[in-house]
């Protein structure tokens, strides 16, 4: 029992003092554009750009850079 508190200790000194890795920080500082829509986002799009005509199926889209 008493190595188990001790141990537990160490971890909690350990772990304020390890860093975190970048890949693993939280999606709101992640900026980065994605290169792949989807299926929704290219919709929108295709109707911004006047490519959409109502009554389309959305399987089988066109592929769609998106805008910058």
């Amino acid at each position: 029992m008493c190595r188990l508190t001790s141990t537990s200790a160490t971890f909690h000194r350990l772990k304020e003092f390890m860093s975190q890795h970048r890949s693993l920080k939280g999606a709101s500082t992640i900026a980065a554009k994605r290169n792949v829509l989807k299926r929704f986002e290219r919709v929108e799009l295709l109707k911004k750009r006047s490519q959409w005509k109502d009554g389309q199926k959305v399987i089988g889209l066109p592929k769609t850079k998106p805008d910058v």
